[in-house]
């Protein structure tokens, strides 16, 4: 299975999904003009992933802004996550400590998952 890079853009996030180290990273801005567009690929790499993950799989995020479109495609991403079978899922929410809001969207999505979703303060995102 090929890796997915994604470069980071003004409006897009830089996306490294790893499928031989169960390792994912999404991080930077996410105001795709077309989200869905923007993250169909990724959703369907994340269908074949499932089918053969790895013991463990981390999804690390480090999102400094991203939009109401956005917030939904990385909820069905959770939920395709945490229905892997035989894997541990990890997802680590990245915040910066004064951005109150980041820290209470992650409260929020750890609330909906069935799975470790882990609330990480940070100094700053670079």
């Amino acid at each position: 299975m090929k890796d997915i890079y994604i470069e980071r853009t003004v409006k897009t996030p830089e996306v490294k999904f790893n499928a031989e180290s169960g390792e994912f990273l999404i991080q930077g801005i996410s105001i795709p003009e077309n989200t869905v567009e923007f993250y169909h690929n990724i959703i369907y790499w994340l269908t074949e992933y499932s089918a053969s993950a790895q013991e463990r799989t981390v999804l690390n995020l480090r999102l400094e802004y991203f939009n109401t479109s956005t917030s939904v495609v990385l909820l069905n991403i959770f939920k395709m996550l945490s229905e892997i079978k035989n894997s541990k899922v990890v997802i680590n929410w990245f915040y910066e400590d004064d951005d109150v809001e980041m820290e209470e969207v992650g409260k929020d999505y750890q609330k909906m998952l069935n799975v470790e979703f882990n609330l990480v303060g940070v100094e700053a995102m670079g």
